[in-house]
């Protein structure tokens, strides 16, 4: 396929150890403090990794999160030493080609082992939820809402990191039992912070933050904000020229291939389906929007 021509599926840098291939990223071991993370344009639906490629997605999760670490690094550190590998790394330099735009090395964390989700609108599995409960991850909310609502203000919803499959919800009782009262409430009060200052930037440039999930860890004894950073993998993006409450909204992302997949009888599970060039060169420029319109720049790619 033309249009996968230019999506980098997989790296390989055998000056590193590679320590996993994720859903997106492969990871190296850069001594014994130090990741090499490599964002790939891989691209996963219904918890499965796709054959066809997005070109550019791996630049647009990198570039964005370096946007948003280095806006918010007055509120909480964060794990980014560089974008550019090979000017801290010389090893790098042969691999710069592949490296350009969609990599950084980042201090090692002890990572905690929960995801923290903030929602500022009603969608996805917390519109599920709410329907069945009347509550998400155990926050009542007002009876009567729609889907997509607005909430009345910002909650904090935890989720276990799932190595495979889908994370679970728990409650922040249940988070606490897990990990420690404090560190939960340190953790809520930075997610929320985050996400008040994060949507409101989004807000002046016309885009919702309906939810968006942060990854932390520990390193000296510091919280690090770790992973990605509000990208369109990580965080529902809607344009707020289309938001209609009442209905599901199109996002920034990769709801092009989902709602693809789900016309053609796919049945979920591996292998997965290559996809047409139509719907790879919408979402390849959903994502470039996304970018645009948060930073206020074009990636040059």
């Amino acid at each position: 396929m033309t249009n996968n021509a230019s999506a980098v599926m997989e790296t390989h840098i055998p000056v590193l150890p590679l320590l996993r291939r994720g859903k997106v990223r492969d990871i190296y071991a850069i001594g014994d403090d130090r990741l090499l993370i490599v964002a790939t344009d891989r691209i996963s639906a219904f918890d499965v990794v796709l054959p066809t490629g997005i070109p550019h997605k791996g630049k647009v999760l990198t570039q964005l999160s370096r946007f948003w670490f280095q806006k918010m690094q007055s509120l909480v550190p964060n794990h980014l030493i560089t974008t550019v590998p090979w000017e801290v790394d010389e090893r790098l330099k042969p691999y710069r080609d592949v490296l350009w735009q969609r990599s950084m090395i980042v201090w090692r964390t002890e990572v905690v082992p929960i995801e923290c989700v903030v929602r500022g609108y009603l969608a996805g599995s917390g519109w599920k939820e709410y329907r069945e409960s009347g509550s998400v991850c155990g926050v009542k909310l007002p009876p009567g809402l729609m889907e997509s609502a607005k909430l009345p203000e910002p909650i904090f919803t935890p989720a276990t990191k799932a190595e495979e499959g889908h994370d679970l919800n728990i409650s922040e009782a249940e988070m606490a039992r897990r990990i420690g009262s404090e560190l939960t409430q340190k953790l809520k009060h930075l997610s929320l912070t985050i996400y008040s200052q994060a949507a409101a930037h989004a807000l002046e440039r016309g885009i919702i933050l309906c939810d968006t999930k942060f990854e932390f860890g520990v390193r000296d004894g510091q919280i690090i904000w770790i992973d990605e950073a509000l990208t369109p993998d990580s965080s529902r993006f809607w344009a707020v020229a289309d938001y209609r409450p009442g209905i599901p909204q199109p996002s920034f992302d990769k709801q092009y291939v989902r709602d693809y997949l789900e016309t053609i009888g796919w049945n979920k599970e591996p292998p997965a389906p290559p996809l047409p060039d139509e719907i790879v060169e919408k979402t390849s420029s959903k994502y470039l929007m996304a970018y645009r319109i948060l930073t206020g720049e074009e990636l040059t790619v």
